[in-house]
Formats: C-alpha cells, structure tokens, sequence
C-alpha cells in the first residue's frame, strides 16, 4: 500500500464586535436569549428592503487582513451566494467571491522537534471577506423554529490553503487566529458561544498523486484523487483536533478497503467522538454567485492608511524572548 498523505485547509467564520448588523441599523447581539428581538424588515428580507453596509465591519475586516500580513484589495465588492434553506430568509447571502477585502499571505507556524511534526508549517491565507450570517435554527420532535437575531450580523470568513498536514497544525492556527483577533479587539472569538466557527476541508491522496497548485490540488499522472470531506461543528480546539483526527483515519481506512466517496459535508459528534454524513457538498457553480447589484463597489486600501496596528501577539513573544 502506497504511504497516505493527509491534505486539510481550514475556514475560519468570525462574528465581529459592532454595534450593528452588516446591513441593518438592528443591535448585534447574537447571544440574545428572547427570539426575533433585534430584527428588523431588512434582515428578514421583507420585499422592498435595500442593504446599507457596515462601515465600522468593513474597517475590522480590513485590520485583520493587515494584521495578518496580507494584501488588502484596492477595489472590493460584494456578491450573492444563492442556497435554499430555512435560516437564509433571502434564498441568497450576501457574500463576497472574486474580490474579498484580503487575500494572499503566507503564514509560518513553529513547532517543538518534540511535538513529532514538521519544525515549520508555512500555511497560505487565500481570501479574507465578510458576509452576512444566518439565522438560527432549533428543532424538536414538532418541528423546527427559526430565531432571526443572529441573521445579517457581520462574518467574516478566513479561508486557507490545503497546507496543513497533521490536526495539531490545524488546532495551533485556529489557537494564534483567535489570540490575534482578541488582541485587535475586533471579536470575542469564543468558540462555545459560536463567535469563532472552524470547518476543515480534509482528503487523504496516495503520495505522488498529487500536486499543490495556487491552493488547488491537482492530480499527477493521471490518478484519480479521493473527495475532499468538509467537517463542520468544530466549536473548541480539543473539537479540531479530534475531528479532523477521525476523519483522516476513517478516510484511511476506507482507501485501504478498496472504497470511495463523494464530495460531503460531514458533522462532528462530540458525545460519540464521529463524524456524520450531513449532506453531498455543492460546488461554487451551485451557488450562482453574481455582483450585489444594491451595493456599489468600495477601496479598501484607502481604509487601511487611515489606522495603525498594536503591537501584535507574535511580534509581543518575541520581543519578550529577545528583552528577558
């Protein structure tokens, strides 16, 4: 049996701090207890209703792609991702695709030769961007019931390359990304209350099957690559690790009885420590991404001169390590 070689990319969402929704003048209070309480007709969809962007989400969004060293756009916009489904009362979101705010840094974290990894994992941001979030929904044995206080706050969605290689490299990322946005003060990120989301995107390839090619994997020779699995319901870091852990055992697994798989959206079940089948995964197609057509274009980068970063958590250890 050829050796297998686990290929993972993270997607982290982010629920900023603001006071408002991206859209609405609505209060930003995801965690309220009484249902439909900051609502308004926009961030039900009412017919009619026209989005007003965030400024205050835009310039937040702009400080972590600066602090993240990556390149902040000159010219951004917002798109329509269309999806059906009970906590999207628009039947789209408003995203955005081709034209984030932020995109393309590279990323190195440093490991102890004892933690039994690579000494340095270099990790590829590919896009920073900000949405709108969903609304939420509650199921029982009578049905399900849809609490729109989370719908239309401010998202943003942290996408890497498939660079990472082990589970503890995936939990040490989410574990600096969340001790980055504390230290900016642009979210609480805590992950129990659903302001820190982390999905990871696992395969396992046989090597010398494949290749990385501007974050896409590519198959060699002809092969045929494995699906990609998408794991979702990853709320702590103990979660990411042993999510992900799972998943590349049980894809292994199945490769080496002969089996395959279509591309999936799978669950993580923390009682019983599985991942669960949630549904085949669309393709970027599926989603008919068009320009927002409510919503003009804007310059992120003229945001960016306008502010200067603290010192930064990284930047604070190693001038600890340098001064004591």
């Amino acid at each position: 049996m050829p050796k297998l070689i686990p290929i993972i990319g993270m997607e982290v969402h982010v629920e900023l701090s603001t006071a408002s929704k991206m859209f609405c003048s609505c209060p930003n209070n995801p965690d309220e207890t009484k249902p439909n309480t900051n609502i308004c007709e926009i961030c039900t969809a009412q017919p009619g209703t026209l989005p007003v962007p965030n400024k205050e989400a835009i310039v937040s969004t702009v400080k972590i792609s600066k602090a993240l060293g990556a390149t902040v756009r000159e010219l951004s916009k917002f798109d329509r991702k269309h999806y059906f489904y009970p906590d999207l009362p628009k039947g789209y979101q408003i995203s955005q695709y081709d034209e984030p705010i932020g995109e393309h840094v590279v990323l190195d974290l440093e490991f102890a030769p004892e933690e039994n990894i690579r000494d340095t994992a270099h990790i590829g941001v590919r896009r920073i961007h900000l949405e709108e979030d969903t609304a939420k929904l509650f199921h029982d044995t009578k049905g399900t019931l849809v609490d729109f206080n989370r719908a239309g706050a401010p998202l943003v969605e942290i996408v890497t390359d498939p660079d990472f290689m082990s589970a503890l490299e995936a939990k040490t990322y989410c574990q600096e990304l969340r001790t980055l946005l504390r230290a900016l003060k642009v979210s609480d990120a805590d992950m129990e209350k659903g302001h820190m989301r982390c999905e990871a995107n696992i395969s396992v390839q046989k090597a010398g099957s494949f290749e990385i090619v501007d974050g896409e994997v590519k198959p060699l020779n002809g092969e045929t690559l494995n699906s990609k699995v998408e794991l979702k319901n990853l709320n702590s870091f103990k979660a990411v690790e042993k999510g992900i852990e799972f998943e590349i055992e049980r894809q292994t697994k199945m490769i080496e009885n002969g089996e395959t798989w279509v591309q999936q959206t799978r669950g993580w079940n923390e009682d019983e420590e599985v991942t669960v089948l949630q549904r085949t995964k669309e393709n970027a197609a599926d989603y008919r991404y068009f320009p927002e057509p409510d919503i003009p274009p804007f310059h992120p980068r003229k945001i960016a001169g306008t502010f200067s970063l603290p010192e930064l958590p990284q930047e604070k250890r190693k001038r600890f390590e340098e001064e004591y």
